[in-house]
């Protein structure tokens, strides 16, 4: 089964495991997370984050980062080169969820279905609360609908 290994700025990465464990309670247990510290070098980060990726074991990786071109995400790069990994910029919690709920997939279609959850998750909702929805004349006092 792929490893899981969330890099963020913190507290970004420990928050994100914490809603796996809301969401898949024995899971979040074989998720790895690494919250980046304004203070810290990115050496010792990266450190760190060798350390932690030596604790998912032989089996291939799926690292996730928040921002392109950040820390964390630079940090993530030098992580995975030149080992059995896969790195994708972006986390949202759609992504990581579906990550997690097809850890069992090979690496490529772990990866494929970590970026459709990120963009199936992110769209305009309509608002269709009554408090935020215009007065017409024949509706009763919105008072009424209001909960």
């Amino acid at each position: 089964m792929n490893g899981l290994f969330i890099i963020a700025h913190a507290p970004l990465a420990s928050a994100m495991r914490q809603c796996v464990a809301h969401v898949f309670t024995e899971e979040a247990k074989s998720i790895v997370a690494l919250d980046v510290q304004a203070f810290m070098p990115p050496e010792e980060t990266l450190a760190q984050a060798r350390i932690l990726m030596g604790q998912l074991g032989p089996d291939p990786v799926l690292v996730l980062t928040d921002i392109v071109g950040a820390t964390p995400c630079n940090v993530a790069q030098k992580l995975v080169d030149g080992v059995h990994s896969r790195l994708v910029a972006g986390l949202n919690l759609p992504m990581l969820l579906r990550a997690v709920s097809y850890r069992h997939e090979p690496l490529d279609t772990l990866v494929a279905r970590a970026l459709a959850g990120a963009s199936q998750g992110v769209m305009q909702v309509a608002i269709t609360a009554p408090q935020n929805q215009h007065k017409r004349h024949h509706d009763q006092d919105l008072r009424d609908h209001q909960q």
